[in-house]
Parts: C-alpha cells; structure tokens; sequence
C-alpha cells in the first residue's frame, strides 16, 4: 500500500498470516511502488506472471503483475483469485536474472530466476512454517491500443496532452466526446492510490476506461490521464494527496480550452484517493462544478491503517485474539513512529519490532520495512486527516461506496465524510449493497465472455453516476 495521504503502505509489520492459510473472502490492498530501480541488464519483467501455489489439500493461482514506470523502477502487485486477494503491495529486488518479491501484510516472499527466453520465472515460495517451489509464466498485458480489441466506439477520441505547470509535469491521457455539437457535461477522472494508467488498471481489470466508456456513449465528455511517472506521462510520482491536487487541476484547465465542453457543469470523478484528491481540488480557488468521489476515505491516515489490517485478518478466518493481540502491536508501532522524531531511532526501534514479530523477515528487510515506515510520506499519511478541509467544498458532492468493499469501510468512511461536509446543502450519500472496492459487483452478476465470468464495473455505480451528474447539468 502506498502511503501518500491516501496512498496506503500497508505496511502491517508482517503480522498477517500466511495467505495459503487464508478463509474465503474480498481483499482489496493498496499496492506500493517503493521499489528499487533495476539495473539495465536485467530482463523486462512488465506484464503477468502467473503460477500455481501448491498447498495442503490443493493449489492456488498467483498472479504478479509488473509495470515499468518511466523512472526504470518497477511497480508490483499481488492477486490470489481464489481467495479474493486483490492488488497485495509487493516490494520487488532485482538483481541479474533473479528476482526477489516480498509481500509483507502476508510475510510471504517469492524468490526466482528468469528464464533465458524471459517466460518463466522459477523459484520458491516462502512464507512461516511453509516452503514450496513454484513456476511463474510471463504473459503480455493486452494491448488496448490495438484496432482489433474492440468496435470503433459511437464516440470521438483523441489523446490528450496537457501540463501540469506546478510540478513541470506532462500528463497524457485520452479525451472521449460524445457524438455531436455540444457543449457537453464534462469530468476529470482520478485514480485509485499508487501509480496507474489512464484506465485505472489493475490486473485485467480497467475500472475508469469501463466508466469513461459508459459516460461518454450518454452524452458526458470525459479526460482521463496516465498518472506522473506511468504511460505517457512524464514526472516523478506524488509523495502526498495534496500534491496531486495540482494534476486535477490541470485537468480541469486543459478541459476549460475546449468548446465542445459546458464551462459550467464540469465535475471531478475520483476513485479511492482519486475521490479525497477530488474533495481537496473542490476546496481551492476555480474548483469543480461537482465532485463524485467513489469509496474516498474518510478516516485519519493512523485510523485507516489500524482498521484495515483487523479487517484484512478477520477476513483470513483469524481468531479474535490473534486480531486484537496484532491490533495491539500495530498500534505500539505506530504510536514508536509518531513519537520517536529522530528517524535513525525510530527505524531501528520499528525494524526490532518486526523482526520480533514476524520470524520469518529477515534483517535487510526489516531495515527496508522500517525505512518506508518512518519516511517522510508515511509520517504525513498517519497524521493526515481527510476531513479538514471540507467546510471550504460548496459544490454539490456525491459520495458513493460499495458495502462490500474491505479495503474502505462505507459506514466509517462516509460518516465522516458526511461530518466534514456538514456545512454543504447539497450531499447525495449512496451505498451500493454487493460492491466491492474496485466497484465490482458480486461474481454472481459477472458476464460471460467466452465461455468465462469476468468482472465488470457495478451497472448501479455506472448508472447512479451518470444520472447524478445529468441532474447536476440540468440546474
């Protein structure tokens, strides 16, 4: 998890047990790219590598997905379909042809050597108690951009190249504009925490692609844009929420240049700490006309993680004791981080902690975990109170979650979201029964394609968001 503001480290000190462990259930976890530079020999690792994990009583697919950011680092991420992991942070090493992977909410780690041909990876499997070897396969994202992946849409595309003056950043991104002459209702869309593409992609899954297509075909225009550092877009990676706030900003700026777009009904749409960057972007002078923010936190930085990680191991099947016992040192830890100033000490005190906690991490890790712990960003995210700020927002505001989404609890969340928005008269608060935190509904209500389920984007979220912003258009 990645940890500016919003962008969550999860960094739980390796109190979570063994995912081949795991009960049933959703697990939504916010990748980190605090991942170290490979060097320029090292084969290209971007892509899906898929194995299956062999465990007692069966196997589990594992799935490691690698983006390349245009400062050469490596972002990773970790899903185990089976037992609806989502996006597991991964710290990733590279050195040669092997490859170190570490996934520290379940203390699991995966070492590997990369074929010749670069299209296996074989290694072993490591987590307390549990060693197994296992093969990944490379297999290439799909390529979006491709004329043969789908039907021209009934709509204009063109890509989109604006800059963000504050941070001397070029951001790239498509531009969709519904059939006709317009001027059309308009949104900025803004992604989750970590560092995305312009679809919001995580694994095959494109949450803002399949809302920017639902949007555009009835009749709003959209922009939506590679994040700093991904794709096209050029730029180092934001530390904290503010920061991004200048990049939909300037969003909102290149969209103001355009005619076909309505001047006075042009909104932000933000996922995740897409949503609390929209809700800060409202507070500033030339803000929104509206703001839909879906599943944007509402709790302190400190509060979110302690919380996740309880949800995280109750959703593993973990005994309440276990549960509060690891609350317990979560909470020690972080009350060692807020108090101990001088980092050198707080990084040893933290490091100790975790090795004494977690056997199975050992000391360059521990000295890795403990750094990003005590890093200026995470400092900042702990502190960080979403709420602050919001008696500045005027606009009209959706807030929208999913109840089933485990990464932001929707009552928590959009109570105290309501709080700091109190002095606004026009709030719409929604919760949508079945959806999770990508905003999928529940696999039942997947289609088939060819043959198979694939998760789609909630046909209520998509619905619910088009006609709030119609009706926001109409006044």
């Amino acid at each position: 998890m990645t940890i500016n503001t919003f962008r969550l480290f999860r960094l739980f000190g390796g109190f979570i047990i063994c995912l081949t462990l795991a009960a049933s259930g959703k697990i939504h976890a916010r990748p980190h790219s605090t991942i170290l530079a490979a060097p320029a020999d090292v084969p290209a690792l971007d892509g899906l590598w898929k194995g299956q994990l062999k465990v007692p009583g069966g196997q589990l697919e594992v799935i490691f997905r690698f983006q390349k950011l245009t400062g050469g680092e490596y972002f990773c991420a970790l899903d185990v379909p089976q037992q609806k992991v989502s996006r597991m942070a991964v710290k990733t090493e590279l050195k040669g042809d092997t490859v170190r992977l570490y996934a520290e909410e379940a203390a699991t780690r995966f070492v590997g050597k990369v074929s010749t041909d670069g299209k296996q990876m074989t290694g072993t499997w490591q987590s307390p108690g549990f060693k197994t070897p296992m093969v990944l396969t490379f297999s290439a994202l799909p390529d979006m951009s491709a004329k043969n992946v789908r039907l021209t849409p009934p709509y204009r595309e063109e890509e989109a190249t604006f800059t963000n003056l504050t941070v001397n950043a070029r951001l790239n991104g498509m531009l969709t504009i519904p059939a006709g002459p317009g001027p059309f209702p308009a949104v900025v869309l803004l992604s989750d925490s970590g560092p995305h593409d312009r679809d919001g992609t995580v694994g095959d899954f494109a949450p803002l692609g399949l809302l920017a297509d639902y949007l555009t075909r009835r009749g709003v225009a959209v922009l939506r844009f590679d994040d700093r550092g991904v794709g096209k877009s050029t730029g180092t990676p934001a530390v904290t929420t503010l920061d991004l706030v200048s990049d939909a900003q300037a969003g909102l700026n290149f969209l103001r240049t355009r005619p076909e777009i309505d001047l006075s009904h042009l909104g932000l749409v933000g996922h995740g700490e897409g949503g609390n960057v929209a809700l800060l972007a409202a507070g500033q002078p030339l803000p929104p006309a509206f703001v839909v923010a879906m599943a944007a936190y509402g709790l302190p930085g400190r509060e979110i993680v302690v919380q996740q990680q309880a949800t995280t191991l109750r959703t593993l099947g973990t005994e309440a004791s276990q549960i509060e016992a690891a609350t317990k040192r979560q909470m020690a830890m972080l009350e060692i981080i807020r108090q101990t100033t001088d980092n050198a000490q707080a990084q040893a005190i933290v490091a100790n902690m975790l090795k004494q906690n977690n056997s199975a991490i050992d000391n360059a890790t521990a000295q890795s975990s403990a750094a990003e712990m005590t890093s200026a960003r995470y400092r900042f995210f702990l502190a960080f109170n979403p709420v602050e700020k919001l008696t500045a927002v005027n606009c009209p505001v959706l807030l929208l979650n999913g109840a089933s989404d485990l990464t932001v609890n929707a009552d928590a969340n959009q109570n105290a979201l309501k709080k700091g928005l109190s002095m606004n008269k026009s709030v719409t608060v929604k919760k949508l029964i079945g959806v999770n935190h990508l905003f999928q509904p529940e696999a039942s209500k997947w289609p088939l394609v060819n043959g198979q389920q694939q998760p789609n984007f909630s046909p209520e979220a998509q619905e619910t968001i088009r006609e709030w912003i119609v009706a926001q258009s109409k006044k």
